[in-house]
């Protein structure tokens, strides 16, 4: 399969990518005005979001794969997995 050229893909997707910023801007306004906003720099998921920004700025060509292993847990090959409940 051959990927869209580029700027057929931003014509269909600018509107969609424009709402999502903008949600994410007024999250990051309501964090940065609530109380004991210092608190927060030291918060590991703070820490993410701001890490999920540089891989956003980066020319990495695999940015959504890096950002979902950025919110991720690690592969554990003793992981159980759960027993149904009847």
């Amino acid at each position: 399969m051959n990927p869209l050229p580029a700027p057929r893909v931003l014509e269909h997707f600018f509107l969609e990518a424009r709402c999502k910023l903008l949600d994410l801007a007024g999250i990051l306004d309501r964090i940065g005005r609530g109380a004991d906003v210092d608190a927060v720099t030291a918060d590991a998921r703070a820490e993410k979001i701001n890490k999920a920004f540089g891989i956003l700025m980066s020319d990495a060509p695999n940015k959504a794969e890096l950002i979902q292993k950025l919110f991720s847990l690690a592969y554990d090959p003793e992981w159980k997995r759960p027993s149904p409940r009847f």
